[in-house]
């Protein structure tokens, strides 16, 4: 998978150190508020409006499906536009076009995201990563972290919405933050880890980190504010690549359920039993 260097693409950049994957930082952490004041992070002047903010997603990454979940839950469909990159990576990253569920960049008419990413800074340096949401008035990117997103929808855009529950009340903040210290690096970033090791204790180590932490979920998150009772199965037998069900399965379910809708009991439930490891012998 390639990069930008300095508004150049550059392409076999190793995504591993020592066998482990490592997951590179957002670059962009502006927040869209009722009024354009300045967000958690960033700076300011991003205000909520409607037909201002266009979303870029691709249906394979759950990193921005979860925010398209969020777009629908808060009926914004028809506040914040969205183009749907194709779900294939190529050659330049990800690619607009009609083919396999993708779409146009009906917001700048580009045909990779690559190059939106470069409207917005010609010289930018780093992944050209999905979700993005861009700013029609001022032309630039807002942000591209996924968790950041979701929460924008959940409160920037009440004036535009019919749609008022808060999915991050503040009187559970605290623990859903707690919650999401531990899942992240274990689980939504730890299928990752798993499936993109190259080496097997790489794996081993990050696929055992997603079922230690379902089986603390079981004895150690009972009882909580957010919590209900969440039966995962027991891993058996041997967590071996070929031992496991699809990586990106699991990606998918532990993503685009866990990460974007922490506090509804029945996505925790179907999260918790898209793990399943079949007994078999170390290949």
């Amino acid at each position: 998978m390639g990069l930008l260097v300095d508004g150049v693409w550059q392409e076999d950049v190793t995504r591993t150190t020592n066998g482990r994957f490592v997951r590179p930082n957002t670059a962009y952490h502006n927040f869209v508020t009722p009024d354009g004041s300045p967000g958690p992070n960033g700076k300011g002047g991003f205000s909520a409006e409607a037909g201002r903010y266009h979303l870029y997603i691709s249906l394979a990454c759950p990193w921005a499906h979860r925010t398209l979940i969020f777009r629908s839950l808060k009926q914004l469909d028809n506040v914040i536009s969205v183009s749907l990159a194709e779900p294939l990576y190529g050659k330049t990253g990800w690619e607009f076009g009609d083919a396999r569920g993708g779409t146009s960049d009906s917001a700048n008419g580009k045909k990779t995201l690559a190059e939106v990413y470069l409207l917005a800074n010609p010289h930018y340096t780093g992944r050209v990563s999905v979700p993005v949401l861009w700013d029609k008035k001022q032309r630039t990117v807002v942000n591209n972290e996924s968790s950041e997103i979701i929460r924008m929808l959940n409160s920037a855009f009440e004036a535009f919405t019919n749609v008022h529950t808060d999915y991050y009340p503040a009187e559970l903040r605290a623990e859903i933050d707690r919650i999401n210290d531990i899942v992240y690096p274990t689980v939504n970033n730890g299928v990752y880890r798993a499936g993109f090791a190259t080496s097997q204790d790489a794996y081993e180590e990050a696929a055992r980190g997603i079922f230690a932490t379902f089986d603390n979920w079981k004895s150690g998150y009972r009882g909580s504010a957010i919590s209900s009772a969440v039966k995962s199965p027991k891993p058996t037998g041997d967590c071996s690549p070929r031992s496991c069900v699809s990586t990106r399965f699991i990606t998918a379910t532990s993503n685009a359920i866990c990460g974007a809708l922490p506090t509804i009991p029945i996505c925790r439930t179907i999260c918790a039993i898209s793990i399943r490891c079949r007994a078999s012998p170390r290949p």
